[in-house]
């Protein structure tokens, strides 16, 4: 894929010779220059740093020195622009197929930066299914700021699209949904938005799948965010938000909240996503084929299974007509909340936690953790079940992650161990 042209009203020539939006946020790579594969992409990076530095230094200065009264350099305060954070930001526009990629301090700052595009009066649709953090927002958006949210089942197009009037500002999208991992088709939804309102901004939430799985922009989304906290770090040793839009004007306003706010991404974090999106290639590769043989597992043994690289997914053709992979969430039910907290509580190498995307394998309760925050009522209305279990998939051996699991439900009374092998209780709803 061709890289897209950055408007000419803002081009110019940067230090290392790429035609790039104007400092202090340059994200875009040169031009015209050959794309490699992505696995490629990822590691390659182009930098003319003074001591060729393979690894991009850390800037860790809050102010530059001018060359003039009237000022002059490229940089003068980090809140502004940081060489480093500088760096980050064009090669996540490279990979996220951008012209324009802005960090800043985590994945609902981003979400945060967004909506300050809204007005009072506006109007958002959205899913009925999100995660916990941005239906918070948008609570309080709508609670404090006039912002009127339309919560949909982001699965019917035909339901969302519906819902698209002149005062329709915003269409939030995430897939797969989390935590009950259905799948919105975003170029269908996309195209019919903008045909209904040509303002309205398609947005999509794509950390569950991450830039080597899907790029939404290329999907008719106008803006696309990422948690760099999630599968773009990889470690959960850093807080992050990564945004990527084509629009050079748009790119703007949104370098402005970030600059007027002053919540642009650190140099130390910077510097340790930067490190973090290298590995992110190997990684899913390694999480998602063992996330597949964990939820075959799950599945053989009678559990209900969400996971969109099982072919028992109700959107399995829809979702890899978008996307290259099927991520490493996944989440299963057993029928009852109690036998679910046992099983959560009776393993080991699953570390009790919120979050996805570490290399290290998470196991939590939504509805108890990452979607307290949205009230029973709700969550009921929303058809979330409440013994529903999410498996967040790490890079472990695959069997010994099946190992700590099959004792745990079977410590939990989930299953049985027989002469004929594991086999999950008759009284087990799930079976149903």
């Amino acid at each position: 894929m061709t890289d897209k042209p950055v408007s000419k009203a803002l081009s110019r020539v940067d230090q290392d010779g790429h035609n790039l939006p104007p400092s202090p946020a340059p994200s875009s790579p040169s031009n015209g220059r050959r794309r490699y594969a992505l696995a490629t992409e990822l590691v390659y990076t182009e930098t003319k740093d003074q001591h060729g530095a393979s690894s991009i230094p850390i800037y860790q200065s809050a102010t530059f020195k001018q060359t003039s009264a009237s000022g002059g350099g490229e940089y003068d305060y980090t809140r502004s622009g940081n060489p480093t954070r500088t760096h980050l930001e064009r090669h996540m526009a490279k990979i996220m197929n951008a012209n324009r990629a802005l960090a800043v301090g985590s994945g609902m700052g981003a979400l945060d930066v967004i909506t300050r595009l809204l007005s009072p009066g506006d109007e958002v649709i959205t899913g009925d299914d999100l995660y916990g953090g941005t239906n918070r927002l948008l609570t309080y958006l709508a609670r404090k700021q006039n912002i009127i949210v339309h919560h949909v089942d982001t699965t019917d197009v035909a339901a969302a699209v519906a819902r698209v009037s002149d005062k329709t500002a915003m269409v939030l999208l995430e897939t797969p949904t989390n935590p009950l991992i259905k799948i919105v088709d975003i170029p269908s939804i996309a195209k019919a938005a903008h045909a209904a309102n040509p303002k309205a901004l398609v947005v999509v939430d794509n950390t569950m799948l991450s830039p080597m799985l899907a790029n939404p922009l290329d999907m008719g989304a106008d803006i696309t965010y990422e948690s760099g906290t999630k599968y773009l770090s990889g470690h959960h040793d850093i807080m992050a938000g990564v945004i990527a839009v084509n629009d050079a004007k748009l790119g703007d306003e949104l370098y402005f909240m970030i600059n007027s706010t002053g919540c642009g991404l650190a140099p130390n974090d910077s510097f340790l996503l930067m490190r973090g999106v290298k590995t992110l290639a190997i990684r899913i590769e390694k999480q998602q084929t063992n996330a597949q043989t964990i939820a075959e597992f799950l599945e053989g043994h009678g559990f209900r299974v969400r996971y969109p690289g099982l072919k028992s997914h109700p959107q399995y053709d829809l979702h890899w007509s978008m996307a290259r992979g099927a991520g490493a969430v996944l989440s299963f039910e057993t029928g009852d909340p109690a036998l679910s907290e046992r099983i959560v509580e009776a393993t080991r190498l699953w570390g009790i936690s919120v979050s996805f995307g570490c290399v290290n394998s998470l196991i939590s309760m939504p509805c108890q953790m990452s979607h307290a925050s949205i009230d029973a009522k709700t969550r009921q209305e929303r058809q979330m079940p409440e013994d529903i279990i999410r498996l967040c998939v790490g890079i472990e051996d695959v069997n010994d992650l099946i190992d700590d699991l099959q004792r745990a439900l079977v410590q939990a009374g989930a299953v049985t161990l027989s002469i004929d092998g594991f086999q999950a209780n008759e009284a087990d709803p799930a079976q149903a």
